[in-house]
């Protein structure tokens, strides 16, 4: 599969639009770091916790006229978190420069996002998961079209949802399930047949809060 820009959005490459412009001076920002627990006030963190670092890149496209972010569907083979909802990216190898380069690395190798073709505009905070990973949240405008090429085995699908629609606070619910023998609340963000929850919908949710500042 290949995104290709719309034309109106190859015009728009040339310059930043007022979307862009408002996304880079929200990511400038200092804001709170987010975590897996944070609509659960009754647990409580061990203070001596390692965590280890990770990024995931957000990928921002135009094309029909609009914003969109990709977001990848895991493979329902994989041991750990089948099947849902996630942004290309993962932990950082000794390789990897920092956490960005991390992002970049894995967004290439899961969905054949070349690194050079990624304009960061930013980072959020970074996000405690339940896993022991310190995962930064860094946000990227696609430049050109490029085949988009799931990594067999790990990536069942890859997809676009409008930016409008996860930037907007009104779309967030909160839900809950039993985990570990406790009820744990998370975050929601639905759209169409995709169930965006847990830490992608915390991230994304801490990416609306940063934005309505500006």
């Amino acid at each position: 599969m290949t995104w290709t820009p719309s034309p109106s959005g190859s015009r728009l490459r040339n310059r930043v639009s007022d979307l862009i412009g408002d996304i880079r001076v929200a990511l400038a920002r200092e804001g709170a770091p987010s975590s897996d627990f944070d609509l659960n006030r009754n647990v409580t963190l061990p203070a001596d916790r390692t965590l280890r670092p990770a990024g995931v890149l957000a990928p921002v496209i135009y094309r029909n006229g609009r914003y969109e972010v990709l977001l990848t569907k895991r493979s329902s083979a994989l041991k750990h978190h089948p099947g849902q909802i996630a942004f290309p990216g993962g932990k950082q190898d000794d390789g990897d420069v920092d956490v960005i380069a991390a992002a970049l690395r894995e967004a290439d190798e899961e969905i054949g996002l070349p690194r050079h073709n990624v304009d960061v505009l930013g980072t959020l905070p970074a996000h405690e998961t339940v896993t022991g990973f310190k995962v930064t949240p860094v946000i990227g405008l696609v430049k050109d079209a490029f085949d988009i090429t799931p990594e067999p085995g790990e990536v069942e699908e890859v997809f676009a949802v409008p930016l409008a629609h996860v930037l907007n606070p009104d779309n967030y619910l909160i839900e809950s399930r039993r985990w570990r023998g406790q009820r744990r609340h998370y975050f929601v963000v639905p759209y169409g047949p995709y169930y965006i929850w847990g830490a992608t919908a915390r991230m994304l949710r801490a990416w609306t809060q940063a934005m309505t500042s500006v």
